[in-house]
């Protein structure tokens, strides 16, 4: 498969990839960009017929992995005081979704990278495992402590809609 063909076929799975790892769009176009840089200049060294994707998700991971190292600063509004929220939107699902996104986003790194590729890509913890360059023990665990936080966090955040 050539890189052309494999960035037509596979470019919008790798970018929705990204966008979960990295919390917003503009972010993950920028890192899918430097991931299939590096892929492209190793093309060749690449065993033909073997899957490039999971070659390519492991640089992406790495990138989004170290761009979080670099930016530990933490964003907050401050506000006066809190917003209003409603109790029975139309939009409750996608609320939902967009909390579930902002707690996603307050994860640490490698945690976020363990769930997105674990229960959005739906790979098996080997797989995981593999992208990560870790042990199945350490996908495992990392899973087990995110889903836990998320779940913390979300019975929190979502008792005011109520839940």
């Amino acid at each position: 498969m050539s890189f052309v063909e494999f960035v037509t076929e596979r470019g919008d799975a790798l970018l929705r990839t990204a966008a979960l790892m990295c919390g917003a769009r503009q972010d993950a176009e920028d890192i899918l960009q430097t991931a299939l840089e590096k892929a492209y200049r190793h093309w060749g060294r690449l065993e033909a017929g073997s899957d490039p994707e999971p070659y390519v998700r492991r640089i992406l991971v790495n990138l989004v992995i170290s761009r979080a190292r670099r930016w530990k600063v933490l964003r907050e509004i401050h506000m006066a005081r809190l917003p209003e929220t409603p109790t029975n939107s139309p939009n409750h699902s996608v609320e939902l979704r967009g909390t579930l996104m902002d707690e996603l986003r307050k994860l640490g790194p490698r945690q976020r990278a363990v769930l997105v590729l674990r229960f959005w890509e739906d790979l098996s913890e080997a797989e995981t495992a593999e992208a990560l360059g870790c042990s199945v023990g350490t996908v495992k665990s990392q899973a087990s402590r995110g889903l836990a936080r998320l779940r913390e966090r979300l019975d929190k955040n979502l008792a005011p809609l109520g839940r």
